[in-house]
């Protein structure tokens, strides 16, 4: 431990490279490739033992990607930083992708968790009980996608406008809030009938489901069929 606090970001990378066995200059260049992505280009000269807890976390995933790896595994690769260094390692992530590569990240972050993944799995007491894209996940446990509609003047009749096939859901003064199993045919014709018959429209726009919510769906089924008796 004192010796790890005593180096410098360069000497800790390149004693793993070597360990990945990479030629010292190769893994001295790539060092200073991923000090300069990770932003801690500036820290270069500064001893272990000073980093703070998100610089170190940074400086570990500088580590883990020192090889080039075709399989990546991330644990929490964000925490304890903030905001400004966690944004740049996702992206730092997000510019990882390659048909060449697999990416795993463990997270508690749902937000990050659906900025990142391609497919994820919900994991509770050590299984699987939900796996597939964001947007899969939301379509087969939320449901159909909820649009909302907002005019420039009181609906006045316009609910009756929409075409079969959309369930209303609510609305108010000058919106309708709505449930479509396919917007991308729906929502032109929506559009197209408002024009036809003069109601302007100021927005059309889904209504964001988290993936805070498919989480809480699975989680909370799971745990209400496992206690139930047998």
């Amino acid at each position: 431990h004192g010796l790890y606090t005593r180096m410098l970001p360069r000497q800790y990378l390149a004693f793993f490279g070597q360990a990945y066995g990479m030629p010292r200059p190769v893994a001295e260049s790539r060092a200073d490739e991923l000090l300069e992505r990770l932003a801690l280009t500036e820290a270069a000269d500064r001893r272990l033992g000073q980093f703070s807890r998100g610089m170190r976390q940074k400086l570990a995933l500088a580590r883990a990607l020192l090889h080039d790896p075709p399989v990546l595994l991330l644990d929490e690769p964000t925490s304890a930083m903030d905001p400004s260094s966690a944004r740049m390692v996702r992206q730092s992530i997000q510019g990882l992708r390659s048909s060449n590569r697999s990416i795993i990240v463990c997270t508690h972050n749902l937000s990050e968790a659906e900025a990142l993944a391609d497919n994820l799995a919900i994991i509770q007491r050590g299984r699987i009980v939900a796996l597939g894209s964001p947007e899969d996940l939301k379509q087969s446990l939320l449901g159909d996608p909820i649009m909302e509609l907002h005019l420039a003047e009181k609906l006045n009749g316009a609910v009756a406008l929409l075409p079969n096939g959309i369930e209303v859901m609510a609305s108010g003064e000058d919106w309708i809030r709505y449930r479509s199993p396919n917007p991308v045919v729906h929502n032109p014709h929506v559009l197209e009938a408002m024009r036809n018959a003069g109601v302007p429209v100021v927005t059309l726009a889904e209504v964001g489901r988290s993936l805070e919510e498919v989480y809480l769906r699975v989680v909370d089924h799971t745990v209400w069929h496992q206690d139930l008796p047998s």
